[in-house]
């Protein structure tokens, strides 16, 4: 077993980083100039459907589900080619991170995924109980996710994965710390229809794409089974009630760089998108493809 010894100061190697050496770097700002596109309606939303990317076009198709005044222009920020470095995305998120929302209506950007769903949630208000009690309950499973999905992306993700090399050592700490976290959601909801009590808000929708997503087999490869998810009985029940929610399936729709060419969005401008503009029906510009 080789052995590594940290040296007294760190040193950034570009070729170190894996599967994302090309898009991970130690410092912050743009590397090019690139305004952004913006459409029609006052919320212009900047993103790739990551979880955390999802969690936001989940949140907008339920708003106009529930028939609030939320249409929104959704624009593709392909992280792989490095969207997210652009001038005009790096004056909305400093963070170069998506997602990142302008608000062209009240002239505010909102970045961090959990911070725009709770912008939307008062906004509108809906999926936000107005409640003392039941609107904290609410925003602690909203920050809860906030602080536990780097565990199981940048952890166990990341290391089970992607990282170029296993070792046992990070995917049996990760793996232990994404179980304990799918044990919390399980005891909670054991008593609860859905994460904070008996009320679909975002705490859900910030969830479910993250654990959701893991319960359903489809990220990090053989992550499911290696974790047992499925023996996760109520997380389970709560991932086929959630996920079957017809908003929550156009949700993950929006901005897709990958997958099945069919039901998927590269952008989306209206709601008659998700009939007449999915990828197989308009082709993506082939040197803007992720695929390549």
């Amino acid at each position: 077993m080789t052995t590594y010894t940290p040296p007294k100061v760190w040193t950034w190697d570009a070729e170190s980083g894996g599967r994302f050496a090309n898009i991970n770097r130690p410092i912050a700002g743009p590397t090019h100039d690139k305004d952004l596109q913006v459409g029609e309606h006052p919320l212009q939303l900047y993103s790739l459907a990551t979880p955390n990317g999802v969690k936001v076009t989940v949140m907008l198709e339920e708003l106009l589900a529930a028939g609030h005044d939320a249409e929104y222009d959704a624009w593709l920020i392909n992280i792989q080619e490095g969207d997210q470095f652009g001038s005009g995305f790096v004056g909305v998120n400093p963070n170069s991170k998506i997602p990142a929302l302008m608000d062209h209506g009240t002239g505010s950007r909102v970045f961090e995924s959990g911070a725009i769903l709770l912008y939307l949630a008062e906004k509108f208000g809906a999926f936000l109980p107005e409640d003392g009690v039941a609107r904290t309950e609410a925003l602690n499973w909203l920050f809860w996710l906030q602080g536990s999905a780097p565990y199981l992306g940048g952890g166990f993700g990341h290391f089970y994965a992607y990282a170029p090399e296993k070792f046992e050592y990070p995917i049996n700490r990760f793996a232990m710390e994404t179980k304990r976290q799918l044990d919390v959601l399980d005891r909670q909801l054991a008593d609860n229809e859905y994460i904070s009590g008996d009320t679909y808000t975002i705490a859900d929708m910030a969830i479910a794409p993250w654990y959701g997503t893991l319960m359903q087999g489809t990220i990090y490869d053989e992550a499911a089974t290696f974790l047992d998810a499925q023996s996760y009985k109520n997380v389970a029940r709560w991932t086929d009630l959630v996920t079957e929610r017809p908003a929550y399936k156009r949700g993950k729709m929006v901005n897709r760089a990958w997958g099945e060419e069919s039901g998927q969005l590269r952008e989306r401008h209206d709601t008659s998108d998700f009939e007449t503009r999915t990828w197989d029906k308009i082709k993506p510009v082939k040197e803007n493809s992720a695929d390549e």
